[in-house]
């Protein structure tokens, strides 16, 4: 795997990111390339991750683990974190929200402290 410390969280490829809504929910949609990782972060809330296809390896405070799509796991709120893309994967987050501004979802549930 070619994969450069500099490179985490971040994406010389377009990570494809789509954005679904319903009521109070939010699903952020990407694709993650063989090799990347979506860097180290934690959220405010409780949710859902689903890996529909691929293969990656999932990084906490409490584990590392593998996983083959179809997969969906439970973060808890204030859990670090990240995924790396063993394979092409195509990833969903699902969020409980009422925030419906892309510009602003993040700012949301991403967990800064």
């Amino acid at each position: 795997m070619t994969y450069l410390k500099e490179l985490e969280g971040k994406f010389d490829v377009d990570p494809q990111v789509k954005h679904h809504f319903s009521d109070n929910l939010y699903a952020k949609e990407m694709v993650i390339p063989k090799g990347y990782i979506a860097g180290m972060h934690k959220h405010v809330f409780s949710h859902l991750s689903i890996l529909a296809s691929g293969r990656a390896l999932i990084k906490t405070d409490e584990y590392n683990k593998e996983v083959v799509a179809p997969y969906c796991l439970n973060i808890i709120a204030e859990t670090h974190h990240q995924i790396e893309a063993l394979e092409d994967c195509v990833w969903f987050c699902i969020h409980s929200t009422d925030e419906t501004d892309v510009s602003k979802v993040d700012e949301v549930l991403i967990s800064r402290s």
